[in-house]
């Protein structure tokens, strides 16, 4: 699959399907969804970077923050980097950051 290049925004709707830009720090203090960096949303984990464990972490986080599961997310890019794009299938919940920017 191509990557889905987003401008000036840190995520897209594609019909039903939530295309979202992240910038992930792992072996953070606490999991947190912090503020947009440019075109990425900020969001810490306390899971440590080791062989993509951080990104799986980050899954799960992100599965409870949209009440999905963790099927429904799909690591379009950056399983092992901190630059991550990720496609979330029918969200039912949306994160205060992203009520606030539609």
């Amino acid at each position: 699959m191509q990557p889905t290049p987003l401008k000036n925004q840190f995520f897209e709707w594609q019909d039903d399907v939530l295309v979202l830009n992240i910038l992930g720090t792992p072996n953070a203090k606490q999991d947190k969804i912090l503020k947009p960096k440019g075109a990425q949303l900020k969001i810490s984990v306390k899971k440590a970077p080791e062989d993509g464990k951080a990104t799986e972490y980050l899954v799960k986080f992100l599965a409870g923050e949209f009440n999905v599961s963790s099927s429904d997310i799909e690591v379009v890019y950056g399983k092992t980097t901190i630059n991550k794009q990720f496609r979330i299938k029918s969200p039912k919940k949306l994160p205060s950051i992203i009520v606030k920017t539609i």
